[in-house]
Order: structure tokens, then C-alpha cells, then sequence
């Protein structure tokens, strides 16, 4: 009888020392788990920012604000507009058959 009670008592103890290990990697990884959540918040929060940050840098007065003070653009008038002549003979001189590509 005493033989059976020490292996049921290093049975017990295994069983409890098991059971500590395990409570044990179920906080370590519930704690990862709520990191990594917090950290999801915090990147979703960031690209929410960023996201409003895009589109106030890309509304049409600032961008053509940009275009006309660091590109010098402005816009276009018929007196500044070069108009190009197509030349029909020159085309199909070129080395075109007629058949369309």
C-alpha cells in the first residue's frame, strides 16, 4: 500500500507542477496577446492619421498651388497653345500598309 501511495503522491505532484507550467504559458501568452493588440490599436490609430494626413495634401488648391510655385506651371490659353498639323500623306508614307495593328 505504501508503494501505491508515492506513486499516486509523485503522480499528484507531477500532475500540479504540469498544471503550474501551463498556467503559466497562458498568462505569458495572453500578456503577448494584449501587446500585440494594443500594438494592432496604436497602427490602425497611425494609418487613420495618416490616411486624413494624404488627403488634406492632396486637395486640388494645394496641388495646384505646388504646380504653379515650385514647377512654374500655369495654365493653359489659346495664346500659349501650339497646335500641331497632322500631315495624312506623311502617315501613310511612313511605311504603313493600311492594315491596323
Amino acid at each position: 500500500m505504501t508503494r501505491l501511495s508515492i506513486v499516486l503522491l509523485m503522480a499528484v505532484m507531477a500532475s500540479a507542477l504540469y498544471l503550474v507550467h501551463v498556467q503559466y504559458e497562458s498568462r505569458k501568452l495572453f500578456t503577448e496577446m494584449e501587446r500585440a493588440t494594443a500594438e494592432a490599436h496604436r497602427l490602425e490609430v497611425e494609418r487613420d492619421r495618416l490616411e486624413v494626413e494624404k488627403r488634406a495634401q492632396a486637395t486640388p488648391l494645394r496641388v495646384e498651388k505646388l504646380a504653379r510655385d515650385k514647377l512654374q506651371m500655369r495654365n493653359t490659353t489659346p495664346a500659349i497653345t501650339l497646335y500641331v498639323p497632322y500631315a495624312a500623306n506623311t502617315a501613310a508614307g511612313a511605311g504603313e500598309t493600311g492594315t491596323t495593328r
